[in-house]
This record gives C-alpha cells, structure tokens and sequence, in this order.
C-alpha cells in the first residue's frame, strides 16, 4: 500500500512540476532554430513573429539559422535539444514532409520525433520565367519542353524544396521533362533567373512578388486550386491546361519531443496569438501568403496527407538528392 501511495505522491509532484515550468515559461531567452539561411521564406516568418512572442511573454526569442543538408542539420539540432520550450524548429514543409523521402538514413523520424506546434502560413507557388523569356504562357513554356526534352532549366532553391518538387510533378502531369538546377536558396536562385541563366522557376509567390512586380520576372501561373489576391490577373495552372498540381508551401513550428502538455499548450497559443497580430498579418498576406495558424492535431493530419504524397511523387520520378 505505501509503495502504490509513494508512487502517487510522485506522480503528483512531477505533474505539480510539470504545471509550474508551465506557468514560468518562459523564464530565459528561447530559441527559434530556422534550419536555412537568413532572408528566405522560413526565415521571414521566424523574424516576424520572434518580436511579438516577446512582447506577450516578456522574454526573449531569438532567431538562429542553422542552415544545411536541405533543412536537416537545423532540424537534426532541435530533435536533440531538450523538450523543455527553450528551443523551436521554424521549417518550411521540406524537412518535415519531403527530405525524408531523399536522404537515406535521416538522423530523426519526421512523423515520431517532434511535437508539432502549429502550420503557421501557406502560400502557392508561381510559374515564372525572365522577363526577357520568349515563354508567355504555360502553353508556351510546355510546347518547348515537349520539342525540346531535358533542355530547359528549372531553379530551385535547392534539391527537396517545394520548388524542385513542384517542377518534378508539373513535368510529371505534363509527360514533360526539364532540367533541375538546386541552388543554396532563393535569393541566388532568383538572380539567376533574372539574368536569364535559368530558364523557369516555381517560387514561392511571396518570395518573388516584388521582382513580378517590378517587370524583373514574367508569372503564367500560379499552383493553387483559385487565383491568389495580389496577382488577381494570373490563372491557375488548371485554368490554364494542367490540371493536379496544385501545390502550397508552407512554414510551420515543432517542438524537441516530450514537451510538457501544459508547456505545450501556452506556447501554442502564444504562436497562433503572434501569428494573429494585426502587424504579421498585413506582411503576410500583402505578399500572397495564407495565414493557418491551426492546431496541432489539425497539423499532424496535415503532415501524415503532405508526406504521403510527395513520397508517391519522389518515387514516380524516381527523384534522387544526389
């Protein structure tokens, strides 16, 4: 009888623990762990929302880029950290949903080893081309891709990003194929596009807006199933005769695994309230971003639909990282 009461004196104080971290959380600067480099599109949303997290909760949050292997060493970092809310993945779907279909032998378990905190934003992609392109539509860009097999050249920003995946299945849908070229990011993936060096490219909408914009890109397309708000003019790529890739990207924030239920449940209201600020959403959507800001049980089925079907799409193409 006194060891069943110790034990549930025990349990008592761990849960009675559990429940002051919580309410202290949190008590020292934490860490937003942005597993690419600075000024991209996960890197945004981490900047963004990092103030207004340290406004509601009087602490600090600071933005650290680990970048490499295509999101995994950041996301490797924050699998091993403790699971006591002073270290944060912010990672776009990559890491999360496609590396894990490329790389053999991936130091953790995408599905297992994180707590998932919230999908933060969601934006489609866009079929651009230079300004300079003699491509003026999708109909164009794919009758040169049919005359001219494995020739033209599609950017990324790296191999295992939406953009290289999104390529891969337009090819697919379009029994098209065209050359992948990976770069370390956007930012010198889009210079090069600019310049002509690569022929076409699917960006993220709110990462080359402003280049659409200023006349430096041509957009035919965007990827997804309606118009986006800040190119009203634009069709959709089943408008405009490919039908099945319709393809958002996303940023999303996960946990070390093991948090605290309580812990777990401030620092998700803290994200959704953050990411809810009057001052994120106007960044946002004024470029052409979707703000989620869901729950976790709304993102582990999100995860479980998004890694299930880039598996089938890297296994059609048989698309390897190498």
């Amino acid at each position: 009888m006194n060891h069943i009461l110790r034990a549930m004196a025990l349990a008592l104080a761990a849960l009675t623990a559990f429940s002051a971290s919580a309410q202290a959380w949190p008590d020292r600067p934490v860490t937003l762990v942005v597993p690419f480099p600075a000024g991209g599109s996960t890197d945004q949303v981490a900047r963004a929302v990092a103030p207004r997290l340290g406004e509601k909760l009087r602490q600090s949050f600071v933005v650290e880029n680990k970048a490499g292997a295509t999101g995994t060493i950041g996301a490797a970092f924050v699998q091993r950290a403790a699971a006591d809310g002073q270290t944060f993945l912010v990672t776009s779907l990559g890491p999360l949903v496609i590396v894990p279909h490329l790389i053999k032998n991936l130091p953790y378990d995408a599905l297992k080893d994180f707590d998932l905190i919230t999908v933060a934003v969601q934006s489609p992609n866009v079929l651009v081309v230079p300004a300079s392109s003699p491509h003026k539509s999708v109909a164009d860009v794919v009758a040169h891709l049919k005359a001219h097999p494995g020739k033209m050249s599609f950017a990324s920003a790296g191999h295992g990003s939406s953009d290289h995946l999104t390529a891969e299945l337009f090819w697919q849908q379009t029994g098209t194929q065209g050359v992948h070229i990976p770069y370390k990011g956007g930012a010198p993936a889009h210079a090069d596009l600019i310049g002509g060096q690569v022929d076409a490219s699917f960006q993220n909408i709110n990462a080359v807006i402003q280049h659409i914009r200023a006349g430096k890109m041509r957009a035919l397309a965007v990827t997804s199933p309606r118009r986006s708000p800040v190119l009203p003019d634009l069709p959709t790529l089943a408008e405009a005769g490919v039908k099945n890739v319709e393809v958002a990207s996303w940023q999303a924030i996960v946990a070390p695994k093991g948090l605290p239920p309580a812990l777990r449940d401030k620092a998700h209201a803290a994200f959704v309230e953050a990411l809810n600020d009057p001052r994120v959403r106007e960044q946002f959507v004024s470029i052409g971003y979707e703000m989620v800001a869901g729950t976790p049980q709304q993102f582990a089925e999100f995860q479980r639909q998004e890694y299930a079907r880039w598996k089938t799409v890297i296994e059609a193409g048989k698309i390897s990282i190498d």
